[in-house]
């Protein structure tokens, strides 16, 4: 199970990859970096706030884990 720190900083790292892509991707569409950055940004936010409690809940969520069993000293 993952850490909220770790969790957290997944969600950053993956929005600022969003906010760079999302913003190239609507660049040409707007015409303005302005627009394509507010656009990007209020894409990342909600998109941040998803990921943290998808994230969150399914830690929570024991099925499809592996069990990991500890091995005896040899």
């Amino acid at each position: 199970m993952d850490t909220t720190k770790r969790t957290f900083l997944k969600a950053l790292t993956w929005q600022l990859l969003g906010l760079v892509t999302m913003t190239a991707l609507s660049y040409p569409h707007t015409g303005s970096l302005y627009s394509a950055l507010a656009l990007a940004s209020s894409a990342s936010a909600s998109g941040f706030l998803a990921f943290f409690v998808h994230e969150k809940v399914w830690n929570k969520v024991p099925w499809g884990r592996a069990v990991q069993t500890e091995k005896a000293p040899h």
